[in-house]
């Protein structure tokens, strides 16, 4: 059975990608690239990792008008990335548009709320209510707009799976139990968040920063 981890190569060094995830690759399902990286390294970039024969998943938080959004992701559909993230908060045109605009293989998943965010983060941009209230309207604003599925922290997982039990749930921001969270709030176990319903579990620092990155890796997919 694949795994459902996709390990985070959230750099902007090519070389340090490729190597990790060289070394990772029979213990994962597939890598994610970031802004860091594609920022660095652009599509070439994209290519050279996808010669590892894993699955990318690109993570670019598209967020712009709907026609902009649209044409970004024709041009990307190039790169053929296996998920492609837009944020929910563009509205209903904007993922519409985004989805259509993809190819048939490529998952189109809406960032509902950034795991590095809380109730206070909330409040300073402008929006009412909890971290789960908004996280449950973009949710179901990308299931009505038709998109494969959504990205949300582990603490929301499970209420979004009821409501959305056949979405494509994508969660980063996990740490195993005994890893540090780091810069993020609203965390959970890799275990903790596939039992809820996650479809893909976005690791990223304990494995790159571990200085055994396959074995980290390994240990994370014994949990599950």
């Amino acid at each position: 059975m694949t795994s459902p981890i996709y390990v985070a190569l959230d750099t902007p060094d090519l070389a340090r990608a490729h190597d990790v995830a060289a070394r990772v690759r029979a213990h994962v399902g597939g890598i994610k690239l970031g802004l860091e990286f594609f920022a660095a390294h652009g599509p070439a970039g994209v290519r050279e990792m996808a010669t590892l024969g894993l699955p990318i998943f690109l993570d670019l938080k598209l967020h712009d008008i709907p026609n902009t959004v649209a044409k970004a992701i024709q041009a990307l559909g190039l790169l053929a990335p296996s998920i492609l993230t837009v944020h929910a908060a563009g509205g209903r045109a904007m993922l519409e548009d985004a989805k259509a605009a993809a190819p048939v293989a490529t998952r189109v998943v809406a960032v509902t709320m950034l795991t590095s965010l809380d109730a206070a983060d909330l409040v300073d941009t402008g929006v009412g209510g909890s971290a789960h209230d908004q996280v449950m309207r973009l949710a179901d604003l990308a299931r009505t707009a038709g998109l494969d599925g959504i990205v949300c922290a582990g603490t929301e997982i499970a209420a979004v799976h009821r409501a959305w039990p056949k979405g494509f749930l994508v969660v980063p921001g996990l740490r195993p139990a005994d890893g540090a969270a780091g810069d993020q709030k609203r965390v959970v176990t890799p275990r903790a968040a596939r039992d809820a319903g996650a479809s893909v579990l976005v690791i990223g620092r304990p494995i790159t920063g571990a200085d055994d990155p396959d074995q980290a890796a390994r240990a994370i997919g014994a949990t599950l």
